[in-house]
């Protein structure tokens, strides 16, 4: 019986390892013809296409159709394009100042970045960028259509947009320019809330908020504004929102291989305020910045307002594909994980409370409304302006008066939010008067 059990068990084992054995060559086998159909494809393109195409030209034209078809992140980068890639990371470039997608197959606006070309010129995020000069856009891929955005400082470049909620596509005409980024600045709400603003990720935005928070100990309650914040670094993603949480998981990064999930801790040693905050955001809010928000959502520590952001979760990868680094391959290796486990790509982050941009709905103005102890001066002083009765020096002595007060104004600007402010963005006044309740309620 033992015998018999033995060689049933020796049996199984042998039966096993032959259909491992098995398997494995059939892998090899579908493996070799598929490289076989590949091959063939190419070598009959280049024998009866009815143009000359070179063979190196057939291989870039099939790598970068193979990037294009796995998702809309994922590219060829040949000489050129890395080559442009190196001036953005390193160096000033001439551009629009836009960041932009491709969202189902068409070539989208993320965000335009603040005082750029682009934002000056009335580019929005969301617009489906249709042509770009006489070029149309569709099938382009993503890194051809940077390209030709970009160029010499002081060149004109017209890009047709289709937008939401207009009737026919919208022919706008930008400039290139040196693209710079103040990345962050901070102002006043009245005398004890702090208004944040982070236009993109870059390396120095965690020292600069540390810094500015630093400045401001007395403050109540902090404005974050994220809106229309294309992403940048994951690193200062991650350290930013370290700020303002003292424990947990901040974002987890989950690729094909369960076993490579990769998860970023907040340490209390970080955390600089614990102030209520509250959080803006909009469709132009992307990548990093739908992990800062989010997390900042998932751990109940920050109050998210305004539109539903842009659903960029994924992580990419610049890989190598020849020995001198001059040709790359940019592909998506992971995805982005918030702290409640749900997932940013392609969902985005939907704020807790609802605003839409655009002006505030305030009451009519007041400011002809006079005490009657005081309305004969007043109009004594109308009838002076109307009969041009003041002298030259009092014309002049009122216009030193103006100029003063114009640099005040201005200075006053620069460093606070204005009623004015608040009055043309209905996003942030939704925001300054849930955080005031949120103190309040503290």
């Amino acid at each position: 019986m033992k015998k018999f059990l033995l060689a049933s068990s020796f049996a199984l084992v042998l039966s096993h390892g032959l259909f491992a054995k098995e398997k494995s060559e059939e892998l090899t086998q579908s493996r070799f013809e598929s490289l076989t159909k590949l091959t063939q494809v190419i070598g009959t393109v280049e024998k009866y296409y009815v143009d000359d195409v070179k063979l190196q030209e057939i291989v870039n034209k099939a790598i970068k159709g193979l990037m294009q078809e796995l998702d809309a992140h994922s590219s060829f980068l040949d000489k050129k394009s890395t080559k442009e890639m190196s001036i953005q990371t390193n160096g000033e470039f001439g551009g629009l100042g836009i960041t932009v997608g491709m969202r189902d197959s068409a070539l989208t606006v993320i965000s335009p970045i603040d005082g750029t070309p682009a934002y000056e010129a009335g580019i929005k995020s969301g617009d489906i960028i249709l042509k770009i000069d006489d070029k149309s856009t569709l099938n382009m891929t993503l890194n051809d259509a940077v390209g030709l955005m970009r160029g010499k400082p002081k060149t004109k470049i017209n890009l047709t947009v289709v937008r939401k909620g207009e009737n026919k596509p919208l022919k706008i005409t930008i400039v290139r320019d040196i693209i710079k980024v103040q990345s962050v600045f901070s102002k006043k709400i009245d005398d004890n809330l702090l208004y944040l603003r982070i236009a993109s990720f870059d390396k120095k935005v965690t020292d600069k908020l540390k810094d500015i928070i630093k400045k401001h100990t007395k403050t109540k309650g902090i404005v974050l504004d994220l809106r229309n914040n294309p992403g940048g670094l994951l690193a200062q993603a991650i350290s930013v929102t370290d700020l303002f949480v003292d424990s947990g998981v901040i974002v987890s990064q989950k690729g094909r291989d369960a076993s490579d999930e990769e998860k970023f801790y907040a340490k209390y040693t970080n955390t600089l305020t614990d102030v209520p905050m509250v959080v803006l955001v909009n469709a132009g809010s992307a990548s990093a910045s739908e992990i800062v928000s989010g997390a900042l959502q998932d751990h109940k520590r920050a109050i998210i307002v305004g539109e539903k952001t842009f659903g960029k979760g994924s992580v990419q990868a610049v890989l190598p594909i020849v020995k001198d680094r001059s040709e790359n391959i940019k592909l998506t290796i992971a995805k982005y994980y918030l702290p409640s486990g749900r997932t940013i790509q392609a969902k985005g982050i939907t704020p807790d409370i609802i605003a839409f941009a655009g002006k505030t709905v305030t009451e009519p103005s007041n400011d002809f409304q006079i005490k009657e102890a005081d309305l004969k001066k007043h109009l004594e002083e109308e009838l002076e302006k109307v009969e041009d009765k003041k002298t030259k020096k009092e014309v002049k002595s009122g216009k030193d008066k103006e100029k003063v007060e114009k640099k005040e104004e201005d200075k006053d600007k620069e460093e606070i939010i204005t009623k004015k402010d608040i009055q043309n963005d209905n996003q942030i006044n939704s925001a300054i008067n849930i955080l005031k309740s949120l103190i309040i309620m503290k």
